[in-house]
């Protein structure tokens, strides 16, 4: 039985099987039989030369689907809207996205932004006017239809979408690697998380603007990421390891092109609220600029150790919770901390022994904001689902990091319950714990990346392809010329004393 993939003539492997690439998966292929072997002939054909109907694509997104089942079913309890005795606590089952349809007056008919404020960016906003407004039309002329239901489940088919176009896209980007896509189609959080909020909004417009990239449309891309960012604001960080990347190739222009695409698409949609419902439209900047410490942040642990460990003296406050009281300093903190790791993600981009791919860059910002952030809500965890998938496909550590988030989830439910019911369902320290897990593996995951940038021969991708295959006119370009002359000048005095040094002993020896 074969345990290698066929070379290609550039020393990188013609397609790739996690039973043969990946240790982890290898080790577990074991319990059943060991390592794809030759004799699996239709998943061992080139992309497109399949020769039997189940191939690796379908598959991949077969699981996928079957994973939105599995959330819609455990979403189910809540679809009805009658939450008695907390039962979207204690089935697990609660989301913005129901309880939303009420409190933004969707129910009412109220259009977002013009009849009523709402707290997430525009294009989220429009997304949730387009699917709710008709919902409330059709209620009013049939009193017995269930708006509320109606309402979650066509969100849920429409993110659902979102989410198996997100996998095609994956599956585009790594048609020689396409069970990495498998890592997004099975996670236990998506199962969890995809319909708590509208995230995977944002998810699938980036991944759609990361691929219009990697196919050199930056025009295209930025377009798409700009609308990603009307939806959250996240995607906009994916712009600047493509700024660092293309300084370092030279090729700016696409860069910049895509950031003033992306710039001008951000602003048109935002225009038509932002000028004449200006108060309504700034709900969002105002609920971030003042909202406390949230659950389960860095900042959350630092104000239970605080409690813990903090002054005897219950007058005297701890740091983090004295930052919980002055919101404007947390804020500056927060943002300068996420700064300062921004320039690290952009040094690294720039000094690195050999460029990075972008997914990795875009990967270590937007990990470095949710770890630095006041705000770590729980299907979060979904910006970080695609991204992960293209920096770094190894099972290992996603699974631990998977793992930390199904515990931090069901923590976090038991939190939501002691509070609703005024009686801790365990001590809050079990909380903390699971937060500190989620946050530890997430940094775990930030340090093996930016190991396998400093020492490219670990990357997996780079065992496939011979660049980046999401790098676009980036792929397989030289570093611009001001990087070697830099590296000369930096390199030339060390040269020079070695050399210095050297002379004596020649004169000695001889």
């Amino acid at each position: 039985m074969s345990t290698q993939s066929t070379p290609r003539s550039d020393g990188t492997a013609a397609n790739d099987h996690p039973s043969r690439s990946d240790g982890f998966v290898r080790g577990v292929s074991g319990l059943i039989g060991g390592p794809l072997g030759d004799h699996a002939v239709a998943l061992d054909q080139p992309p497109g030369r399949e020769s039997r109907f189940w191939t690796a694509t379908r598959i991949v997104l077969a699981m996928v689907c079957l994973t939105l089942a599995l959330h819609w079913v455990q979403k189910s309890p809540c679809q009805d809207g009658a939450w008695q005795n907390n039962v979207q606590y204690t089935r697990f089952c609660y989301t913005d996205v129901l309880a939303l349809y009420y409190a933004e007056r969707l129910n009412e008919g109220a259009v977002p932004y013009q009849d009523h404020p709402v707290e997430y960016p525009v294009l989220t906003g429009y997304f949730m006017g387009a699917l709710g407004l008709p919902v409330h039309a059709i209620g009013q002329d049939d009193p017995g239809l269930n708006q509320g239901m109606w309402f979650y489940n066509l969100n849920a088919l429409v993110l659902g979408a979102l989410a198996v176009a997100t996998v095609a896209v994956l599956l585009a980007l790594r048609r020689r690697r396409p069970w990495d896509a498998a890592l997004f189609a099975l996670a236990p959080a998506l199962m969890l998380t995809a319909t708590v909020n509208w995230d995977l909004l944002a998810i699938g417009l980036a991944a759609f603007g990361l691929f219009a990239w990697a196919r050199r449309r930056p025009l295209v891309a930025g377009v798409l990421l700009g609308l990603a960012g009307a939806a959250k604001m996240w995607p906009l960080f994916i712009l600047g390891p493509i700024l660092v990347l293309a300084l370092r190739a030279g090729r700016l222009r696409a860069a910049l092109t895509a950031f003033g695409a992306a710039l001008v698409s951000l602003v048109l949609v935002n225009l038509p609220v932002a000028i004449p419902y200006r108060e309504n439209w700034d709900r969002f900047f105002e609920l971030n600029s003042t909202r406390p410490i949230d659950w389960g942040t860095l900042w959350y642990i630092g104000r239970y150790l605080d409690g813990k460990f903090g002054n005897a003296n219950p007058a005297d406050l701890g740091p983090f919770e004295w930052l919980n009281i002055n919101i404007p300093t947390l804020n500056t903190l927060s943002y300068a901390l996420f700064g300062l790791a921004c320039l690290g993600v952009a040094a690294l981009g720039l000094l690195a022994p050999r460029r990075p791919r972008l997914a990795q860059l875009a990967f270590l910002v937007v990990a470095a904001f949710l770890i630095f952030s006041k705000v770590w809500s729980q299907q979060f965890v979904l910006w970080l689902l695609p991204l992960v998938v293209l920096a770094r496909p190894k099972w290992g550590a996603f699974l631990a990091w998977q793992v930390a988030e199904v515990c931090y989830f069901v923590a976090f439910y038991g939190e939501l319950l002691g509070a609703a019911t005024s009686r801790p369902v365990f001590p809050e320290g079990v909380f903390v714990l699971a937060s500190t897990l989620r946050l530890a593996t997430v940094v775990v995951l930030c340090v093996l990346v930016v190991r396998e940038i400093l020492r490219p021969e670990l990357d997996p991708v780079r065992r496939t392809y011979a660049d980046d295959p999401d790098g676009g006119l980036l792929d397989g370009a030289p570093d611009a010329p001001w990087l070697d002359r830099w590296r000369r000048r930096s390199v030339a005095p060390d040269e020079g004393a070695a050399t210095s040094a050297g002379a004596p002993a020649r004169g000695l020896s001889t």
